[in-house]
C-alpha cells in the first residue's frame, strides 16, 4: 500500500489535509505524481511546479513543500506539504 499525505498550512497551522492511497503496481514516481494530482484536485489547486530542490528533498526525506512561487495561480495559504506515509 502506498499512501501520501497532503497538507495545507497557513501561519504554521494545519488548515486542510487529505491522505491519498494507491494500490497500483506503478513505479514510485508514478504513484507520487498521481497522488499529488489527486491532492490538488481535492484542494482545487493547480499542479505545483517541481523545482530541483523539491526533487532532492523528496528523494532524501520523502517530504517536500510547495510555496507560492511553485504555483502559476495565486494561492491563499503559505504552503502545500506532501509526504509519504507508507510505501510497498
Amino acid at each position: 500500500m502506498f499512501r501520501l499525505w497532503g497538507r495545507i498550512f497557513e501561519k504554521n497551522r494545519l488548515i486542510r489535509d487529505v491522505i491519498i492511497s494507491d494500490d497500483s503496481s506503478d513505479s514510485r514516481t508514478a504513484k507520487v505524481v498521481h497522488a499529488l494530482a489527486a491532492v490538488c484536485q481535492e484542494f482545487d489547486l493547480a499542479q505545483p511546479i517541481w523545482l530541483d530542490s523539491n526533487i532532492r528533498e523528496f528523494q532524501v526525506c520523502s517530504k517536500t513543500r510547495f510555496h507560492a512561487d511553485h504555483f502559476i495561480e495565486q494561492i491563499d495559504f503559505d504552503y502545500l506539504e506532501i509526504s509519504i506515509l507508507e510505501e510497498d
